[in-house]
């Protein structure tokens, strides 16, 4: 079967574009997945007709809003609308389950008060460590981005395929071993020119593509200044509803 992914958000945190936050849907063998769960990805599940319900695991690059807020917001729903009985595991950095429970409480203050009819999972990852996750192998990659968001890449192996993730991400060398051999890279580039730490800017990226050595790359979570100019670059870029197969 090998790998399919679709994007169902490859927004910012403020929507440029007019797309949904950052939130791909992974599906390998028997495993369905989410990759990072930005605070929009219940409207966005719903406008490609997928049931939430039918998730397997929520796999979480850094807890950063546009990343993870919508978390709470796919447990509650199971929780006290669907009838949900599959299952779910949340896969993230340290500090995941305490920062969801108390996003969470910000939220819907009485929501934890609800017992799952379910198994909710936590399993937070540590850097360079391979976890096994719902048929899938999952090794976070220490990247550039926010130390108090706890941020990772990730590379995700299944079905003899390699998926790589930048998350959000400015150039480091640990990206090198993120994406080697990688069949898709998925990079994070929001800048066109470099502009600081934290951020992957496309002058950068491209000036890097042969040590990242992935067989095919594509761009996301771009500004709206990426986003005029996506039509003229020479990389690949997502959009909300793109699928690929590998």
């Amino acid at each position: 079967m090998g790998m399919r992914l679709t994007f169902l958000g490859t927004g910012d945190a403020f929507g440029a574009g007019g797309r949904f936050q950052t939130c791909f849907l992974l599906e390998s063998g028997e495993s369905r997945v989410l990759i990072d769960c930005g605070a929009t990805s219940l409207a966005a599940l719903k406008a490609e007709g997928i049931d939430p319900d039918t998730i397997d695991a929520v796999l979480l690059t850094h807890l950063h809003g546009d990343h993870f807020g919508g978390v709470p917001l796919l447990i509650l729903e199971a929780v006290v609308a669907s009838g949900r009985s599959r299952p779910l595991t949340i896969a993230g950095p340290p500090e995941t389950e305490e920062r969801i429970k108390r996003l969470g409480d910000a939220l819907y203050p009485a929501m934890w008060r609800h017992e799952p009819g379910f198994e909710l999972i936590f399993l937070e990852m540590e850097h360079l460590t391979t976890h096994r996750v719902t048929g899938l192998d999952i090794t976070p990659h220490p990247v550039e981005h926010s130390e108090a968001a706890n941020s990772s890449g990730l590379r995700i192996e299944g079905e003899g395929k390699i998926l790589a993730y930048t998350g959000d991400s400015g150039w480091t060398e640990t990206l090198i071993p993120l994406a080697q051999g990688a069949d898709l890279l998925v990079a994070e580039c929001y800048y066109f020119l470099p502009r600081g730490a934290g951020h992957m800017d496309y002058r950068t990226l491209t000036a890097h593509l042969d040590e990242l050595g992935a067989s095919r790359v594509v761009l996301t979570h771009m500004s709206e200044e990426m986003l005029a100019r996506a039509d003229g670059l020479s990389l690949e870029c997502a959009r909300d509803g793109k699928v690929i197969e590998l």
